[in-house]
Parts: structure tokens; C-alpha cells; sequence
């Protein structure tokens, strides 16, 4: 089958991509006190040279004390970190690339193993982890609107930096994703519910006040999974009458491009149809999807930070569902951790030379 059609270009408002391939973002833990060392700056640069259309950062994390339970995540925020994100972005756009950062903040989580923890608690809709399980404190509407705009005002300074859009972090149980879920949102106020749209209402207003830092014509692009960690079959939107509930209006909000988390891309996301999360996103709300989820690899990615490693598999079912329009960019990530040039071997057909993936590969900057 042929890959050439994953290699026209795609233009959404100020963003033209060479190609339909995305790098999806990796958590790194690479960069100590969350500033990025000229080693990550020259990391994406590899992935620009390498000819991926649109490289998505690790999550970096916004300016709240208890955003992330790890010292050497990213920030975005603070003179230092923004310095060397600068490096990063300038070496990109240098080697004809495009990036966006995933602004990110973890809300409740289990303590880094180090046993490393932020000078505050950590906060979320209602504190807690999961059913019944406290881990942090229940964050105010003051907290709430604090957060928000530490969220906008990454957004703008990555704008200004020169990055090409921007990715909210809105999966895998993470802040965004534990108000969306009843499990951890029990709140009683205008930022809970019964229902999911009502619970929707932080991730509305967030993205609104991105929209306003960054203009109408930087693309907003949002993570989203169905899945929560440890609940791989849990699905927020059961229907595609609940998902059009779900995603119309952050749409509506400001939304260009729903980035979809699943475990294996290829899996249906509702009975009856084999379509994805992607291509039902793309379906309901008519914007632009990203797929993702073991991409040109056997194994899925969270069996590779239990030691897994992984071995090329063909994409014939991905180019079968892109030409059948189910979604409009291929986020890659496990691949392209391992090898940056992925993109330009896939291009060039020269699978012979793919190399798979060890879990090794999480422990190194290449």
C-alpha cells in the first residue's frame, strides 16, 4: 500500500505541515529544575532534520507550584526554562521544522519515586487520586481561575517564542481529564456535575483564555483520552451522541485539532463501526484529528516503561483508514524516540532499516 498521500502537505489557519506525521509528546524527565538542556534543544532538532511534519513537545508544566511530581520536568515558565525552550525552537525552525508545546499540569498524583515532592500539595478538582482516595487537596475557584491563566500565559509566551501552535494536555488522568471524570470530580459548584459537558466547563474556560492570549490564528490543538490509568476499557462518552456532547463545544471554545489517546490506534472506539476515538472525533465535531496509539510498533506504550520492547510492524491499516478520511495526522511516538529519521525511512521505503523500539531508548536523549 501505498504511504504517499501520509506525506501531502496540511494547512490549518497559520500551520502548513510537510507531511501528516506528528511527533507525539514523550515525558523526557530530562531537563533538572524544569529547564530544558541544550541536549533536549538538540533532541527535537534531530526530529526537524529527520523530516517529522509536526513535532509535539514533552509535557511542560504551568506556573503552579504542585503542576508536576517530578523535578526534572519542563516548565514553561520562568526566565531559565523559557531560555532554553528558546534554544530548542530556534534549532527547530533552523532545520525547517514546526513545533508546538504540550502545556501540561499533572493535578493529583502518587509522589515521584524519588519521593521528590512540590512545596505545595497537590491539587485537583476534588483531591483525589481515584475512587475514595485522597492524595492532594480540592483546588478553589481562586485556585482554578489562577490555573487558567498560567495556562494562557504559556500559551502566549510560547507564541512569542516562535513555537507554531499549541498543545493542551487533556488526557491520561491527568488536571484537565480529572475534571472531565466523576470518578475524581465531585465538586458542587459550577465546575462539577452530573453530567460530563457540565463537567467540561474548566477545560471550556481554559481553553477560551488561551484563545485570547494567542489570537484566532494559532492553532489550539487538545489530548484527549477515553482511558484512565489502571481503567483501560473506560470510555467518558459512551455513545457518539455523548462524544458530540463532549467535543462540540470545546470546539466551539476554540479547539482546531482533537489529538485522540488510544492504546492501539486501530482499535473501534464504538459497536458497529470500526472507526476510532480520532475518526469519531473528526465525525462529530468536523475538526481536524490526530491518531495515535502504536504506530508502526507491536506492544503499546505502557508496556514499555514495564521494560517492553518492540519490533516494526507494518502501517497498511493506518494509510487504509487516512485515505478513508478518518482522521488528518499520525501522531508517533515510541518510533520516533528510537529513531529519528522514522519519518524519512518511511518515506523513502526503506523499512529494512527500521529499527524497533528497546525500552533502553527512555533513558537516553538521541
Amino acid at each position: 500500500m501505498s504511504v504517499a498521500t501520509l506525506f501531502q502537505p496540511f494547512t490549518l489557519k497559520s500551520l502548513t505541515l510537510k507531511n501528516r506525521f506528528v511527533m507525539a509528546p514523550m515525558t523526557r524527565s530530562f531537563s533538572p529544575g524544569g529547564v530544558p538542556t541544550p541536549d533536549v534543544a538538540t533532541y527535537y532538532q534531530r526530529r526537524a532534520q529527520g523530516e517529522v511534519g509536526l513535532i509535539l513537545t514533552e509535557g511542560t508544566v504551568v506556573n503552579r507550584v504542585a503542576s508536576s511530581n517530578d523535578p526534572n520536568i519542563p516548565h514553561f515558565y520562568g526566565e531559565a526554562a523559557l531560555q532554553g525552550w528558546k534554544q530548542a525552537i530556534d534549532l527547530v525552525r533552523e532545520a525547517g521544522g514546526l513545533m508546538a508545546p504540550q502545556i501540561w499540569h499533572m493535578g493529583v498524583m502518587n509522589p515521584h519515586a524519588s519521593g521528590w515532592l512540590p512545596a505545595e500539595p497537590f491539587e485537583g478538582p476534588s483531591g483525589l487520586l481515584h475512587t475514595g482516595v485522597k492524595g492532594g487537596r480540592e483546588m478553589t475557584v481562586a485556585d482554578i481561575e489562577a490555573t487558567i491563566q498560567a495556562f494562557a500565559e504559556s500559551a502566549a509566551a510560547a507564541k512569542k517564542l516562535g513555537f507554531h501552535a499549541v498543545e493542551l494536555h487533556g488526557a491520561h488522568g491527568y488536571l484537565i481529564d480529572q475534571f472531565f471524570w466523576d470518578v475524581t470530580n465531585q465538586r458542587n459548584d459550577i465546575y462539577g456535575g452530573k453530567t460530563l459537558p457540565e463537567r467540561s466547563r474548566f477545560a471550556l474556560e481554559l481553553v477560551k483564555a488561551v484563545r485570547q492570549a494567542i489570537g484566532p490564528d494559532c492553532p489550539i490543538l487538545l489530548r484527549l483520552s477515553q482511558w484512565k490509568p489502571g481503567a483501560f476499557d473506560f470510555k467518558l462518552a459512551r455513545t457518539p451522541q455523548e462524544m458530540e456532547a463532549w467535543l462540540s463545544p470545546l470546539a466551539e471554545a476554540g479547539v482546531d485539532v482533537f489529538h485522540c489517546s488510544q492504546r492501539r490506534f486501530w482499535e473501534a472506539e464504538f459497536a458497529d463501526s470500526d472507526m476510532n476515538f480520532a475518526g469519531w472525533a473528526k465525525k462529530v465535531t468536523g475538526k481536524a484529528t490526530i491518531t495515535v496509539g502504536s504506530v508502526g510498533l507491536s506492544g503499546e506504550f505502557i508496556k514499555s516503561f514495564r521494560g517492553e520492547n518492540s519490533t516494526p510492524q507494518p502501517i497498511d491499516e493506518l494509510v487504509r483508514r487516512f485515505d478513508r478520511g478518518d482522521f488528518d495526522m499520525v501522531a508517533v511516538g515510541r518510533a520516533l524516540l528510537s529513531d529519528p529519521h522514522w519519518v524519512r525511512k518511511i518515506k523513502e521505503g526503506r523499512t529494512s532499516e527500521l529499527t524497533g523500539f528497546q525500552s533502553s531508548d527512555l533513558r537516553q536523549l538521541q
